[in-house]
């Protein structure tokens, strides 16, 4: 061999030894970093060796890591902008690794000799955990931080990921209403800033989450224990929306995102001039004595165009400061949003013949829905202090919903008409619905907070809300058609309706707390007494008129090509408003309460008594014979509570707590009405009682450190007279099938529930688990064939889980955050299990939700000079909401879309996923 090549080769072995004995020899820094006033992770921290350009920032945990550092001494430097710079002198003696623990102290600013700090950020995720770990009560946050990185747009979607709820979708997938430990949506209140809101809704308590644009809350908060000065109706819990505060210095911020949703890369998008529709109806604008003439009806909701949508529109603002020597805080913010949503759906009519052969499928119907979704928030925050002792805020928001949609259906009769699906002929039916809803909520509420002296404190709150929602003019119009040979066209005109609805409901309402400090033994107690007031006022409107056509023999694509050329005939001229769909209803609160919190340096126990008189009436304004058109309930209530909290080391809590707390009826659910839907009857009841509840939790809580937590904890609630909807058979008329409400005994509703939140350098883990199990008894039909062979109906008594309750709900996101990038990433997973959709009035019969899995992520990279942008795709598996019977029958062998083994498929709508692409800058 060349000696010059084995010299080459020789060098080269020795040099590689040379840098591996270095990398061998070299050491590595591990710390991490604390803030000194709260032990929580210091996170966004540059760390740096002097001298050098080795540099690491500490992550979400507050840890950082420097590595192959040679044998030496070091000068270790940090700074932030938040904290007072430090330097730390460390060597290296080899291959080993030093580890540092260092707390950092808040940064200050002179101004004028005036020293001026920086206030908590009650956005961050370190604050509400903070929250949770101070609490009184049982309770969860979701930060605003966390909020603005997560894959959601509205309240609904983010509340979704607390541990122990749920959610109830609208029709194009959205999240609308909260379902809490199990229990169903009214079950649970909504408060603004700590102060309850009315419902848009035409009949019930229970507002929808959906209207809330999430970019303008500052956190989430869901209480699951109630305690004396805390309104006593909510049995599963009460959810409290805080908006975004007034900062300590000029802040601006801002964001601007389109996007769009698959579904609408598949088909075409239906909508119509919404803008040429008649708020009011020919009734409301020319009085009662009016005929009204096809002229007085508008054609631009029967005006349909099929195109691709214009892509989803989204933006908010928001900029606030402190004037008067920071006496004066102000925060103005807004949000829009302008989206195209939808669901391609598929549906199954039954009916129940004998129930030992299940259910008999009669009609599929095929529908489009096509919503386009504008949503808007306004919002401002005004706080003026007197002085150190006295402070007044001023709160206004302004929330809106409008939902422009249209329903395009195709049904196909499976019974009758000559189905033959093998040569391709069938009966149809098409209809196509046009549905403009505009939901508004408004809230103004005036508090003050005074320092009377060491002891004696005052609170007191003004508020006023004001809930409303307004559908004018919803029209369907039904065509007949057929299938021939596997050919499909429309043929003659149905009778059509167009109705209009309106509803308002007004809340005034006064509070006052008084709060008094003293020392008993060595353990600080707060006595508060307090009480509240409210007025409600409702009212309700609804106008229906029926079409017929003028020529029933005419022929679609023959004599009218289109909705807006059908000749109509008005068969009831001054329209249907005897119907108890009109009504007023009232209601005043009157509350008081004592309360007492008793602290000691590892425990605290806070209990009293809360008293609610109730004053709940109605009164139909166009009665047509009911037997009680006008009626009121009046009780009274007594509620005690007591939570125990004790601290065995500071970081572990101990809790375990009883309340008690009651369900009001809804407003309408105790009103004689009887309405006729699309396929069933429904009724109020006025019989209909109060549910009252005993409530107990346990919970076992550990945060290792200010960010991570682990929660364990087990609820059980005892429900007398629980409210369930239920499908029933008239007592006289034995043939009349309706939906109703009703009181049924006792219901026993009890669960587990596992948080854990974990972060590891730029990693973390946020996943919770809840198991909830309820039994409720309530009667059912069953037919069976009697001895003649004759089919005969028997009452039966059937146990089932709680309406809308799922056993196993939950929710796993992995967090990725990289401070030198300016990256934040998100993957959010969550399961809810199967639940009951629709009570049935037969046995083994009710609508069972399948359970589903929902994935969405986040995506956002922020730059150094205050921009960003940001990704968010929702709903990434594609999944349907898929509703079914558990039996089958032999009478559905060969219908399309019927291959469950042992289940009947009753609904199923798919949604598509949605992307959005944004910009945020923040100043």
């Amino acid at each position: 061999m060349d000696p010059d090549a084995m010299n080459r080769k020789l060098y080269l072995y020795i040099l590689l030894l040379l840098c591996l004995s270095g990398t061998l020899s070299a050491g590595t820094l591990k710390g991490k970093l604390f803030e000194a006033a709260t032990g929580e992770p210091a996170l966004g921290v540059v760390i740096r060796i002097e001298g050098t350009n080795i540099h690491d920032i500490s992550g979400l945990d507050g840890s950082f890591s420097i590595n192959n550092l040679q044998k030496g001494s070091y000068r270790l430097s940090i700074s932030h902008i938040s904290y007072t710079s430090i330097q730390k002198e460390f060597s290296i003696d080899g291959n080993e690794t030093v580890r540092l623990e260092l707390k950092l102290e808040a940064a200050s600013l002179s101004l004028d000799e005036i020293a001026v700090t920086a206030k908590r950020d009650g956005s961050s995720d370190h604050t509400a955990r903070q929250m949770e770990r101070n609490a009184s009560q049982v309770m969860n946050i979701v930060s605003g931080k966390t909020i603005q990185i997560s894959p959601d747009l509205t309240v609904a979607n983010v509340i979704q990921r607390i541990s122990g709820v749920s959610i109830e979708r609208n029709s194009n997938g959205d999240g609308q209403y909260a379902i809490l430990r199990g229990m169903d949506k009214r079950y649970n209140y909504t408060l603004v800033n700590g102060a309850k809101i009315p419902s848009p809704d035409n009949k019930y308590r229970y507002v929808p989450l959906d209207i809330f644009p999430s970019d303008l809350l500052e956190r989430l908060e869901v209480y699951k224990a109630l305690t004396p000065s805390m309104e006593g109706d909510a049995i599963g819990g009460a959810v409290n929306m805080v908006m975004k505060d007034a900062p300590d210095k000029f802040t601006f911020s801002a964001n601007v995102s389109t996007g769009y949703n698959e579904l609408f890369m598949e088909r075409k998008f239906i909508s119509y001039d919404f803008k040429g529709v008649r708020e009011k109806s020919p009734y409301e604008r020319n009085g009662n004595q009016y005929n009204a003439l096809p002229a007085d009806f508008s054609k631009a909701p029967v005006n349909y165009s099929s195109k691709s949508p214009l892509p989803n529109l989204l933006g908010s603002v928001a900029i606030g400061n402190r004037f008067l020597h920071d006496r004066l805080g102000i925060l103005l913010a807004g949000s829009y949003q302008n989206t195209y949503r939808g669901s391609n759906s598929l549906f199954f009519n039954s009916e129940t013949v004998d129930t030992l052969r299940g259910e008999t499928l009669t009609r599929m119907s095929e529908r489009q829905y096509s919503e386009q979704q504008t949503r808007y928030g306004l919002h401002s925050k005004i706080d003026f202090r007197i002085n150190d002792k006295h402070k007044i805020q001023f709160y206004n928001a302004l929330m809106s919903l409008t939902n422009i949609q249209v329903r395009d259906s195709k049904s196909t009769q499976l019974t009758i008409g000559g189905y033959d699906p093998e040569l391709g002929n069938a009966t149809l039916s098409y209809s196509t619905r046009s549905r403009l809803t505009r939901q508004q909520i408004l809230n103004s509420t005036l508090q003050g907070k005074h320092q009377l002296s060491d002891r004696f404190a005052l609170q007191w709150s003004a508020v006023y809300s004001k809930a409303t929602n307004k559908v004018p003019d919803n029209v369907t119009v039904p065509l007949a058609g057929i299938r021939e040979n596997f050919q499909e066209r429309k043929t003659t005109v149905d009778d059509a309706s167009r109705r209009w609805e309106h509803n308002s409901d007004r809340d005034l309402s006064a509070y006052l707390n008084a709060t008094y400090n003293m020392t008993i033994g060595g353990a600080q107690v707060e006595w508060t007494a307090g009480g509240l007031f409210r007025d409600k006022s409702r009212s309700n409107f609804y106008n229906n008129y029926q079409l017929r056509p003028a020529d029933p023999f005419a022929e679609y694509g023959k004599d009218f090509t289109d909705y807006t050329t059908i000749k109509w005939a008005i068969q009831n001229p001054r329209g249907s408003v005897a119907s108890a769909l009109n009504y007023d209803a009232t209601e005043q609160i009157k509350a008081g309460f004592i309360q007492f919190k008793a602290e000691t340096r590892n425990a605290e126990i806070l209990g009293g008594v809360r008293a609610e008189a109730t004053n709940q009436g109605y009164s139909m304004l166009f009665p047509i014979g009911e037997d009680r058109p006008n009626g009121k309930q009046v009780y009274t209530d007594f509620l005690p509570s007591v939570h125990f909290k004790y601290k065995p080391e500071e970081n572990i809590n101990l809790r375990a707590s009883y309340f008690r707390s009651i369900n009001r009826p809804g407003f309408f659910e105790i009103v004689p009405y009887r309405i006729v839907q699309e396929e069933y009857q429904e009724r109020g009841n006025p019989e209909l009682k109060r549910a009252i509840a005993d409530n107990i939790d346990l919970r076992y809580e550990i945060f290792p450190k200010a960010s991570e937590q682990f929660m364990v904890g087990a609820f059980f609630k005892n429900i007398k007279n629980p409210i369930e909807y239920t499908l029933q058979r008239d007592a006289i008329r034995g043939q009349d099938i309706y939906y109703s409400p009703g009181n049924f005994g006792n219901a026993k509703n009890y669960g587990l529930e596992l948080d854990y939140i974990k972060y590891v350098k730029q990693f973390g883990i946020k996943a919770n688990y809840t198991y909830t199990h309820s039994r409720i008894t309530t009667p059912k039909s069953r037919r069976i064939r009697n001895e003649s062979g004759d089919l005969q109906t028997i009452n039966v008594e059937q146990s089932r889980p709680l309406y809308g309750q799922s056993a196993h709900v939950a929710n796993l996101s992995v967090l990725y955050k990289n401070q030198n990038n300016g990256i934040d990433a998100q993957l959010a997973g969550g399961y809810t299990g199967d639940r009951i959709n629709t009570v049935s009035q037969f046995v083994d019969n009710d609508l069972w939700q399948k359970g589903f899995v929902q994935m969405d992520a986040s995506f956002e990279k922020t730059f150094t000079n205050g921009l960003g942008i940001f990704l968010k795709a929702n709903n990434l598996l594609n999944t349907p909401m898929e509703v079914y019977m558990k039996n089958t029958s032999e009478a559905n062998v060969g219908i399309p879309h019927q291959d469950l083994a042992d289940k009947t498929l009753i609904r199923r709508d798919r949604y598509q996923r949605s992307y959005l692409l944004g910009v945020r800058y923040k100043f």
